[in-house]
Order: structure tokens, then sequence, then C-alpha cells
């Protein structure tokens, strides 16, 4: 199939064929005729599958005959819900290029930074908002935001959306819209709290399951090395010089840590930059752009970065620290091999993190190559117990092992729909 039998307008298709975009991904091919026909979607794919075009190209291609000219009077006709304020960005950023030869004007609400240019933008007049859930409300609760013209209701990443503490805004959000809209939801996951959801606010929904979370993409060469906790960021060190990474985002456990792991790279003259939740929106915005323009070489990224990241060709991705939740795995390395693309994921599995990595491969059931022949192995005696002697030695000053964390499988445990 290719775009064309979408028979979209001629100003969306030619911004389209501009971004060389011929075939449709599966996402895309089932989600946009139903857009189109009118109907509700709870949408279920992994990330990196073009879940924003998929419901962004349908609702530019519905919006451009309602929206007219620029000079005519324009009303919030599309709200998009997004759980972080870099996957907000990035969704206008994709509204903006679909939309460039339409007259259809988006701005983007989102917390940790002024609010009066999103003011201002509001009354100029928007036909499409993508906001984070709490700004929204509390711009709509200042008066700024009228619903009374809105088509169509966008709530992306919902599974998200729920682990952060956001589903009860997203709830009074629906609550506040019209009820003849049309309703769009998009999750990587299907957790129960989220079926129920689609159940009680959506009009008879289709729903479209596209890989499920727990499948890697096939042309993401994945590697494991077992390595000493302490001796992490020598194994990266020496992976960066002997393997040549140039271009990689590094995922870490928590904010100090990525801050800590910029200052060790920095030291050794490589350059990377953090981007966490600590960091305001502008910092955040600005290491976006010098990693995406390779002013550094390595993003060093919590979580908060591992859902709606589009990086154009980004080669690799590297655990430095595995997470707890399995799930995360997938949308972390889901970051490279995007759109056809050849990716590379690379995880560094301490003795603390040996439940975490089990219940992972439990979750993708596809083999990962696990490399031994490396400088920094994990060190056993005859008993199998760990052991400190003859350890190879360091660029740096060791930290005390940390005691074995048990594994987290709440979140695995719950019902899902897949």
């Amino acid at each position: 199939m290719t775009f064309t039998e979408f028979n979209l307008h001629r100003s969306l298709f030619e911004a389209i064929a501009e971004l060389d975009y011929k075939n449709p991904t599966p996402i895309q091919e089932q989600v946009i005729p139903e857009i189109l026909n009118g109907n509700d979607v709870v949408g279920c794919a992994q990330t990196g599958t073009g879940k924003t075009a998929a419901f962004a190209i349908p609702i530019l291609e519905v919006l451009h005959p309602i929206v007219g000219s620029l000079k005519k009077r324009k009303f919030i006709r599309t709200v998009v819900l997004a759980p972080t304020r870099e996957l907000a960005l990035q969704i206008q950023e994709n509204f903006d290029l679909y939309g460039k030869y339409l007259n259809t004007r988006s701005v983007v609400l989102l917390g940790g930074v002024n609010q009066n240019p999103q003011v201002e933008a509001l009354k100029q007049g928007v036909d499409i908002v993508i906001a984070t859930p709490g700004r929204f409300l509390d711009l709509h609760k200042q008066g700024f935001i009228n619903l009374d013209q809105m088509h169509h209701l966008v709530i992306d990443e919902a599974d998200l959306m729920l682990d952060m503490g956001f589903i009860n805004d997203v709830k009074k959000i629906i609550k506040l819209s019209p009820k003849n809209r049309q309703t769009l939801l998009f999750s990587a996951t299907m957790p129960f709290e989220i079926r129920v959801l689609a159940d009680e606010f959506l009009n008879n929904p289709k729903y479209i399951l596209v890989n499920p979370v727990s499948s890697t993409a096939q042309n993401i060469a994945q590697s494991v090395y077992f390595v000493e906790k302490e001796n992490k960021r020598n194994l990266l060190l020496h992976l960066i010089e002997t393997l040549q990474l140039e271009n990689a985002i590094i995922f870490v456990r928590t904010k100090h840590g990525a801050d800590n792991l910029v200052k060790t790279l920095g030291k050794k003259n490589i350059k990377a930059i953090a981007i966490h939740g600590n960091k305001s929106q502008n910092a955040r915005v600005r290491a976006l752009d010098e990693f995406k323009n390779k002013d550094v070489q390595f993003l060093v990224a919590t979580d908060i970065a591992a859902r709606g990241l589009d990086i154009d060709q980004l080669p690799t991705v590297i655990n430095f620290d595995l997470p707890n939740i399995p799930e995360t795995y997938v949308h972390r390395i889901g970051r490279t091999g995007r759109a056809g693309n050849e990716g590379k994921s690379i995880s560094l599995c301490g003795k603390d993190e040996k439940a975490y990595w089990q219940d992972i491969v439990k979750l993708i059931k596809s083999r990962v190559k696990e490399v031994n022949d490396h400088p920094f192995p994990w060190n056993t005696n005859e008993n199998g117990t760990s052991s400190t002697k003859n350890e190879p030695k360091k660029d740096f000053r060791n930290t005390k092992n940390s005691k074995s964390r048990k594994s987290n499988n709440s979140k695995k445990n719950k019902k899902r729909w897949y």
C-alpha cells in the first residue's frame, strides 16, 4: 500500500512526499482509514512504529476544509495530550511538517516555562493544541481555553500517563470536551486501567493492535555485557573506544547518576550532556538540539526521555543501568532502529540487576548476544559468589557494592490487552 491510496489533499500529500513517505507503516495503514471514517480508535503499538503520523495526517486531512484561510477566525479543533514535554514538542514538530502547506496553526502548552507566550498564541487563535495535562488544565481554569469547537481529542502514550500519575487529569480533560468529539487513544501497552478508560469514554472504538511492547524491532542488534557494578564506567569507556561509538543515548536510573556520568565522560574529553527532570525546559530543549546537531556525542538520559524522542538514524542505545520494569527496556531501545534503519543496543548488567535482566529476556522472547570477552566480567570464586581479588585496574575511584535489589514485578503482573 502507498500513501496515494488514502486520497489525501494535494497540499498534505506534497508535504508527506517531501519527507519521503511512500508506504505507510502497519499502524498507519490500519488507523488512518478509521480516523478518516470518523471512528474512535484505540491503537496499541510499540514506540517507533509511526503512531504520531497515524493520527496527525488524517486529522490534518479532516481539518483542512474546516480551517479555511489564515484570515478566518480560528478555534481549537484538536487537542493532543502527551505525558512529557519532549513528546509534546515532537508532536508539534510533526504536525508542522505534515501541515506546512496547509493553513493550520498549532501551539504547545507545557509547564516549566513562562505561560505568557502560550497564552498569547491562544488569544491569536490556534487550530491544534498539544499539551501536557497539568498546564492544559491550568490554562483552562484561567479561561484561556475554549473547547466548544473541538473535533478531535488524542491521548498519546496513555500507559505512560498512567505510570506518571496523570490519568485523573486526563479524565478531567475528557469530561471538559464536547460529547460529540472523536477520541483517539494510543498506547505502547494496554494495562487493564487503560482498557477501562477506553470503554468508559470512547464511543464504540476500533481496537488496532500492532507489534505489542514485548517485541523488539528485528533490525536492532542487541547485546549484553555482564559487569561488576563498580566497573561499569570503565567498561563504558572501553566500549566507546573499541567499538568507536560516536553517537548514542545512554540511559541511567537516576538524575544524579546522569550528571555524574557526564562528568566522567568529560574528564576523558568525551562530549556528553544530561537530560532529566531537574533540568529546566529550556535546558532540556537545548540538550536535545545539541545532540541532534551532533555538537555533543552522547545524551545521558533518565527514562523521561525513553519515549517520544525522534532522532533521525540514531545508531546506538546504551543501557548503563537496566530498568526495573521490563517494558521500559523495549521503549528505550526503540529510540534506535526506526523507520527501517538498523540499530544497536548495548546493555550493562551488574549482579544487582540480574533479576531485571531475567525479566527483560522473559518479556522480549528473543535472543540477545551475551558478550563475555571484555576486561571487566563478573568475578566469581569457586562457590560462585562475588570475589574482589584480581580485579582490573580502574581509571577512577571505586564505589561500594550496593545490596542486591529485588525486581519490581508489580507492573509486570498487571492484566494487559494483547
